[in-house]
């Protein structure tokens, strides 16, 4: 219903312009100036404004991707797995990172998706893995985190960091947090 209000609302302003400006003539100005609707035809102001009204709903709801990063604005931790990097996002622009990660191995892959921040521990030791540490852990999708690791040697799923990546993530993310993976 919304795309077609927006259609609407560009077909509408169209025929504004061109009803205003007539067949093969310039747009009206003053002193080079092209002068605005609201002069020309200060009727349709009203009616202009109600039709932009919905456009302001719809890029909010569609939101951008973060420049740099393959990440909409609403993740706050943007993990891209083909090129092995991830960054912190805040209000739509970078504030950490690209920092270099490595992810699962093959038979324990990372998901790509969208997810929340589930919890954090700080010295977590893995219940599955001989408690194996995962220092600075900070879960996203299940058994499956941020957390200091090797950035050599692939993970059983999890998000591998540096030292000071990890601290970094573990300080900035909080509960509820969306985290967005991209194959």
């Amino acid at each position: 219903m919304r795309a077609m209000r927006v259609l609407l609302l560009v077909v509408v302003v169209g025929v504004v312009a061109a009803l205003v400006s007539g067949p093969g003539t310039r747009p009206a100005t003053v002193g080079g100036a092209a002068r605005p609707i609201a002069e020309i035809a200060p009727d349709l102001g009203a009616t202009i404004n109600a039709a932009l009204a919905p456009v302001a709903d719809v890029v909010e709801r569609f939101p951008a991707v973060v420049p740099g990063t393959p990440c909409l604005s609403t993740a706050r931790a943007c993990i891209d797995l083909s090129a092995n990097r991830s960054w912190l996002i805040s209000g739509g622009k970078v504030v950490y990172g690209p920092v270099p990660i490595t992810h699962g191995r093959p038979g324990w892959r990372t998901p790509p998706g969208t997810f929340r921040v589930a919890f954090k521990s700080i010295n977590h030791k893995s219940t599955i893995f001989d408690d194996a540490p995962m220092p600075f852990s900070v879960f996203f999708n299940g058994g499956i985190a941020f957390h200091q690791g090797s950035l050599r040697v692939p993970s059983h799923g999890c998000i591998h960091l540096s030292p000071a990546a990890a601290r970094q993530y573990f300080g900035t993310l909080q509960r509820g947090d969306i985290v967005q993976v991209v194959p």
